[in-house]
């Protein structure tokens, strides 16, 4: 399916994007404003938030705001004073894309360490559950709002070596429907995006040797992206979206 928008999709909405500093979650920040959002930075690197947002400022000139979040440290307190700074400035949030998100190590299921597997839920589990639960009240107050996680191919079936990673992103998806089903009579759009394979960081940790010319950009995924946070995506919502074709099983 060909995912296309409006220039001007996301005018005077108001977006919050996690793990902006990087990879995906940085491309979607220059995106969704260069499609007039007003976007809203997360990260645990300020340096590198305020590289996106100069990004953004020299692409199509709004100033982004900024704020770090270290979502590994985070406790439900901090996620509640950020829904009130939000609520401060904005009155609303219009979308939340949930793209931080922590690997892990790729190992057999019996050499996971508990220190890694509690890292891992705690980022890609727990931290989007409160950060989640804190914003849906402003959400709630828009009147067409979008709530996007990040999900994985193993997040659809299980894969040998993979297990917290993919444990977690399960989790994500099934975090993903059934906030879907208690939205379903509210203006809120819950879905979740399996990017595939992408040219990314985590994508180099998990793949060392792999040459990553032969990927996909994170540029080159971003209009599923933007339809899923604009008003052309209104009709979908439950679902987990594969961003590229899955390649079948050998």
């Amino acid at each position: 399916m060909t995912y296309s928008v409006k220039a001007d999709t996301l005018k005077d909405r108001i977006i919050l994007i996690t793990g902006a500093s990087d990879g995906i979650g940085k491309q979607a920040a220059i995106s969704y404003a260069q499609h007039g959002a007003t976007v809203i930075l997360t990260g645990r690197s300020m340096m590198k938030l305020e590289d996106t947002a100069r990004k953004i400022h020299d692409a199509c000139d709004p100033q982004a705001s900024v704020i770090t979040l270290d979502m590994m440290k985070a406790t439900r307190q901090d996620y509640l004073s950020l829904a009130k700074v939000i609520e401060s400035e904005y009155g609303r949030l219009d979308g939340l894309l949930h793209s931080a998100g922590q690997l892990g190590d790729i190992c057999p299921f019996e050499s996971i360490e508990e220190q890694v597997y509690d890292e891992v839920m705690q980022v890609n589990v727990k931290a989007q559950f409160l950060l989640t639960q804190a914003l849906l009240p402003l959400l709630k107050q828009s009147e067409d709002s979008r709530l996007i996680f990040t999900s994985s191919t193993v997040g659809h079936e299980g894969r040998a070596h993979w297990g917290t990673y993919a444990v977690s992103k399960f989790a994500t998806e099934g975090m993903m429907q059934v906030l879907a089903d208690e939205l379903k009579e509210t203006k809120v759009r819950v879905n979740a995006i399996n990017p595939g394979g992408t040219r990314t960081g985590m994508r180099a940790k998990a793949f060392p040797q792999e040459n990553p010319g032969t990927l996909k950009t994170p540029l080159d995924i971003i209009p599923l992206y933007l339809y899923l946070m604009a008003p052309e995506g209104i009709e979908v919502h439950g679902q987990c979206i594969d961003a590229q074709k899955r390649k079948p099983a050998s």
